[in-house]
């Protein structure tokens, strides 16, 4: 790969979980094609979803892109949801807002920050109540 980051970025509709997995499955196919490692293939397939499932419960849709330099990726989702009220809470596993239609169809088990912090180098949250969320998650490749 080159010096100069490779990125892809995708729209979450809202309303479309039927959709939900289709950015992290084409970021997933990108890196092994661009031949970033199994392991951190792995764990951006897990940011990306997480993060996608993220933006379809609570803020109905959104973006997500993911960059690729020469020694890390990055993702980033963002959307114009309501915001997250109390972060420190919201990365409690088992903790969620979901509504109960969203769990009778198996989301919203409050697992997806978690996954996220756990499979990342480095996550970052901004929100603001009203406004929206936008999360950063790196993942170094090995020997960086």
């Amino acid at each position: 790969m080159g010096q100069e980051p490779y990125v892809e970025e995708y729209t979450i509709q809202a309303g479309d979980f039927t959709a939900i997995g289709e950015a992290s499955t084409k970021f997933r196919a990108t890196l092994k094609m661009l031949g970033i490692p199994s392991e951190v293939v792995r764990r951006a397939a897990v940011v990306a979803y997480e993060a996608e499932m993220n933006a379809m419960i609570h803020a109905g849709g959104g973006t997500i892109r993911m960059t690729v330099a020469p020694d890390h990726l990055e993702i980033l989702a963002s959307d114009q949801g309501p915001g997250i009220p109390d972060v420190a809470l919201a990365m409690q596993e088992g903790y969620s807002t979901a509504s109960d239609e969203i769990r009778e169809l198996g989301f919203g088990a409050g697992m997806g920050l978690p996954n996220i912090e756990r499979n990342s180098d480095g996550m970052n949250i901004e929100t603001e109540v009203g406004v929206g969320t936008v999360l950063k998650a790196r993942i170094n490749f090995p020997g960086q």
